[in-house]
């Protein structure tokens, strides 16, 4: 019994850690400026806040920009990370050599992609453009996908795809019909936690967009003035940064667990 008891203190004490400061950033959105390092839990109540963010920073523009961009991206990697993946799952294609550069893409700091990227962007005039910057993000997300999918594949027993073989399937239509079905937690898994990733990103938000593509991290930034942190708008940004994310997950719940845990048994 207390065994029992000490686990759900426990448990309540890392739900508070975690959800505290959460809750306090979006206290401290729902006060005056003035108000926002107040100890008070609701000093003042007012949406002065996100009204100033929509009317005075233009920041539908940039949550716009940002769903964008991360929609698209993850749209344009998730086919060329399932079809990468399956090939390094089932027919070694590379070996273990390109398996160890896929990983290794993803060790490099961006800071020292970041002059390669713009220099190039430059010359093709992708610069301070929405697609541009989905490009980008594709490619960066790619091989993460990609190493992702390739462990949800490998859990995949290769006699499904033998047997649709022996009914005269080919094998894309193997791939198509009956592996991707089957992966489809482990593919939604991997489509939000890219997601994420795009939604967060701000190095190359900031290198390679401008005033008009600017997305919600770099939007933020910019809320740093002069005269200090406008902290108060800054947590009304982060509210609002973070509701794309808790209704994507909220949504894919089911697949997203089923695909987290999906190569850890087979």
């Amino acid at each position: 019994m207390t065994r029992r008891i000490l686990s759900h203190v426990g448990l309540t004490i890392a739900c508070l850690i975690v959800l505290l400061p959460i809750l306090w950033v979006l206290r401290t959105s729902l006060v005056p400026e003035r108000a926002s390092y107040s100890m008070a839990i609701f000093p003042e109540f007012t949406l002065d806040n996100y009204r100033a963010l929509f009317v005075e920073k233009n920041f539908g523009t940039n949550y716009f920009n940002s769903l964008i961009v991360a929609v698209m991206s993850v749209v344009l990697a998730m086919p060329l990370a399932a079809m990468t993946g399956y090939a390094f799952a089932r027919f070694q294609t590379g070996g273990k050599f390109a398996r160890f550069a896929t990983l290794a893409s993803q060790m490099l700091p961006p800071v020292a992609l970041a002059l390669p990227v713009f220099m190039l962007y430059r010359i093709t005039g992708l610069t301070n453009s929405l697609t541009g910057l989905t490009l980008a993000y594709a490619a960066i997300n790619l091989p993460f996908l990609t190493w992702i999918l390739m462990g949800f594949f490998e859990s995949i027993p290769e006699d499904l795809e033998g047997a649709a073989m022996t009914d005269g399937a080919t094998r894309w239509g193997a791939f198509w019909r009956i592996v991707l079905p089957v992966a489809a937690p482990g593919i939604m898994a991997a489509a939000v936690l890219g997601f994420i990733l795009s939604w967060n990103e701000f190095l190359f938000a900031l290198i390679l967009g401008g005033s008009k593509t600017a997305t919600v991290p770099v939007a933020l930034a910019a809320l740093q003035t002069s005269n200090g942190v406008q902290i108060a708008q800054v947590s009304a940004g982060v509210s609002l940064a973070i509701l794309p994310l808790l209704i994507a997950v909220r949504f894919i719940q089911k697949y997203l667990v089923q695909g987290l845990s999906f190569g850890s048994v087979r």
